[in-house]
């Protein structure tokens, strides 16, 4: 049985996989999701952002956000997770030690609904039940192996199918409502 959240703040997912499950390959390469992506369409993304309060992501999510020519956050309150990060590393996010920490602090900045990024985030949110909604686009690519993108939970998790898309170039996108 899932946990009850304690937590005021919830969290959604808008994330990409390969077809066998990885965000990324081993070394955090998303490169096989960048060239595949291109002209598919309306993925939903933007007035996904919209109905989120800010976006809560760990240290890996973060360093891949931080590569590209331009910061794809922008204009958005950003929370990172991360046990290594230098809290003062980049003044367009906060750093936060636990996940308690992070949701604190979007409690008290009134944000409680969270765009939840990355797979081990996401993996802690559905371990204690503050995942809502999760839409997954899945690219029509087997990796083979990389960074998965649900690691281990300790209870089952049911979702109900709200729906399913043909994006282009054969992406498929499926959005579920966590039921439990």
């Amino acid at each position: 049985m899932a946990p009850t959240p304690v937590s005021t703040v919830t969290g959604a997912v808008f994330i990409a996989t390969s077809l066998d499950g990885y965000i990324a390959r081993t070394d955090g390469d998303i490169e096989w999701l960048l060239s595949r992506s291109q002209d598919i369409g309306e993925t939903g993304y933007d007035a996904f952002i919209e109905t989120t309060g800010a976006i809560a992501m760990g240290r890996g999510t973060y360093e891949i956000g931080t590569s590209f020519d331009e910061w794809p956050y922008k204009g958005r309150r950003v929370l990172v997770l991360s046990s290594r990060l230098d809290p003062h590393v980049d003044d367009r996010v906060t750093v936060h030690r636990t996940i308690d920490e992070l949701l604190d602090a979007a409690a008290a900045e009134n944000v409680h609904h969270l765009y939840a990024d990355g797979g081990r985030l996401i993996t802690s949110f559905l371990q204690r039940g503050l995942i809502t909604e999760l839409t997954i686009t899945t690219i029509p690519v087997i990796l083979g192996s990389g960074l998965p993108l649900f690691g281990d939970i300790d209870h089952d998790v049911s979702l109900k199918l709200l729906r399913s898309t043909t994006l282009g170039q054969g992406i498929t996108q499926s959005v579920y409502r966590v039921t439990d």
